[in-house]
């Protein structure tokens, strides 16, 4: 099937739906919300209630508030708190919000907003906390230091679970800064990333069964080679929809997908960020369907990816540049969040001068069928090396009507390997012409392509075979009708060639042959530059004399030959 790519602009954030189908692109809707924050702590997507939480994370004392808004991007309260708020997470059945303060872990009735008991933490730190759900327990992490100490490398990290107004120490210390990640996806797993390995250069990464009264280890898996390369730089973990798989943000590396049960890596992976794109967060959306990749990137380098969640599927990625002054230039760690049925990303950007964006973007929910119909046919039906040729086709999408052209993609294979040929645009009926000029002879075999999209499946690949012809060549003469033997014989004449340029000094055999078929072989004729060359001869034998002129041909070119008959006199 073949990918098609569409740029379309935004405001002034740059969209990039990357094989957005031919004639029937869907464009996803992006609403951005600019917060009232110079930093970000967490947040948690409420689909029950379509609410998304936002806390800042300051590291300093003084109260502090969750923000609240609608799916819509509006604002539409706050949950006060002591001080700031930082980690946040949702219980199993989503009717509590669990939010972290400097002193204690607070609890917010999702339906009323109405604010619960707190469980006092072991250190009052501004340092911030993960917090996560696990099997039925909150748990959270915890730096037992203040500003300006929060992210020495060398920092205790701990790990504490929550008995109703208590804090329980597990016992799983280490150093540097802890993230946590749990979900309904697999409701007793917990899983536990070190962001920053302290004076440990090899961070791990582990999971938790929290189904019993005490935390039970399972596979963990640190990342670097034996030489200390590969090192993971985490930033954000998720877990598939069916909890088989847990993605990665590793800016070190990309966006990693681990099998869940061993955290070994997935026999399938995802395409690698855009040059220059470092992981800073991703999420998988509620349904399955897709995962959203998250980066800091510059310039129009695409900092958000949407795709399918399984890398099998080859639709192209959806992908978005943030650049602008109305919308951020990067999304920040941690910072995506999916509604539960899959019909809302929601995403944080942030920019140099400490402004954050919340980004409410739908993308297109339906997926439609796309295929090739009536075959493929060229023009020219003979090919020939050095000479444009068209391969002709129709893609047929269903679903609605699309707002921009989009393109099919082709490869040529032949003796000399495969190569990319330039993509063709997809007129309103379907039509398209591919365009290629073949540079050797023999077979050769193109490969039409349609990935799909957001919106659409790929379609089956088509192929079609030529066969490559040499370029033909061609030779004119002028001669005179009559001519003496003492005055003789001059012949002009031109080579034309199709194709590539003919090579220079060409030399044309030339042959003689009188009325008494005799034949002899002249001078070979010089072909100048621009492909004209002279014949002289002073023939020895009156009546009629027949001069025949040939050129062999070279790898590209066909040969050709032409005759001119004198009578000679005198």
């Amino acid at each position: 099937m073949t990918g098609i790519a569409l740029a379309v602009a935004l405001g002034s954030a740059g969209l990039v739906a990357a094989g957005t189908p031919a004639a029937y692109a869907v464009t996803p809707s992006d609403e951005a919300a600019k917060l009232p924050i110079s930093s970000f702590g967490a947040m948690v997507v409420d689909s029950a209630h379509e609410r998304v939480y936002v806390t800042d994370g300051r590291k300093s004392s003084g109260p502090g508030a969750v923000l609240v808004y609608n799916f819509q991007g509006q604002k539409v309260g706050s949950l006060a708190t002591d001080h700031p708020a930082s980690g946040m997470a949702l219980s199993a059945d989503g009717a509590t919000l669990h939010v972290s303060q400097a002193g204690g872990i607070l609890k917010f009735d999702t339906a009323t907003q109405a604010r619960g008991d707190i469980a006092y933490t072991p250190y009052n730190t501004t340092c911030g906390r993960d917090v996560a759900v696990a099997g039925g327990k909150t748990w959270f992490t915890e730096t037992p230091y203040m500003e300006g100490y929060c992210d020495r490398p060398d920092n205790s990290a701990l790990l504490y679970g929550v008995n109703g107004t208590s804090s329980v120490s597990t016992g799983w210390n280490t150093q540097g800064r802890l993230k946590l990640e749990a979900g309904p996806e697999a409701p007793d797993r917990l899983v536990m990333g070190q962001a920053g390995a302290g004076t440990d250069a090899n961070p791990f990464l582990t999971t938790f069964d929290a189904s019993g009264e005490n935390l039970v280890r399972g596979p963990s898996r640190r990342f670097a080679d034996a030489d200390g390369k590969g090192a993971l730089d985490l930033k954000d973990i998720a877990q598939s929809a069916d909890g088989k798989r847990i993605a990665v943000a590793d800016a070190a590396y990309g966006t990693r997908l681990l099998a869940a049960d061993d955290l070994a890596d997935a026999p399938a992976g995802y395409q690698p960020l855009p040059e220059g794109a470092k992981a800073s967060a991703v999420a998988f959306s509620g349904d399955g369907k897709y995962v959203a990749r998250g980066a800091a990137a510059s310039g129009s380098t695409a900092d958000l990816l949407i795709q399918p969640a399984d890398p099998a599927d080859g639709t192209t990625a959806m992908e978005f540049a943030f650049e602008g002054a109305l919308d951020g230039s990067r999304v920040v760690p941690q910072g995506l969040g999916w509604a539960k049925d899959g019909s809302r990303l929601f995403a944080v950007t942030s920019d140099i001068h400490g402004g954050h964006w919340l980004h409410v973007i739908q993308p297109p929910a339906a997926q439609h069928d796309s295929r090739f119909t009536g075959g493929l046919t060229t023009t020219p039906t003979k090919a020939v090396v050095g000479e444009p040729l068209g391969i002709r086709g129709r893609l047929e999408l269903d679903g609605p009507a699309p707002a921009e052209p989009l393109k099919v993609t082709a490869v040529r294979k032949d003796a000399d390997g495969t190569q990319e040929v330039a993509a063709a645009k997809v007129a309103a009926d379907g039509s398209f012409t591919v365009l290629d000029v073949p540079d050797r002879t023999g077979e050769a075999t193109y490969t039409l392509r349609f990935l799909g999209d957001v919106t659409h499946r790929p379609a089956e690949d088509v192929t079609v075979t030529v066969d490559v012809a040499k370029a033909p060549t061609a030779i004119e003469l002028k001669a005179p009708a009559e001519a003496t033997r003492a005055g003789g014989v001059e012949i002009t004449g031109k080579l034309t060639g199709q194709g590539r340029a003919l090579p220079s000094g060409i030399g044309l055999k030339v042959t003689r042959t009188d009325r008494f078929g005799t034949t002899g072989e002249l001078t070979s004729a010089s072909v100048a530059a621009d492909g004209t060359f002279r014949i002289k001869d002073l023939p020895n034998k009156r009546g009629r004399t027949v001069y025949a002129v040939s050129y062999e041909g070279d790898a590209l070119h066909a040969g050709s030959s032409a005759e001119a008959t004198v009578r000679i006199t005198g």
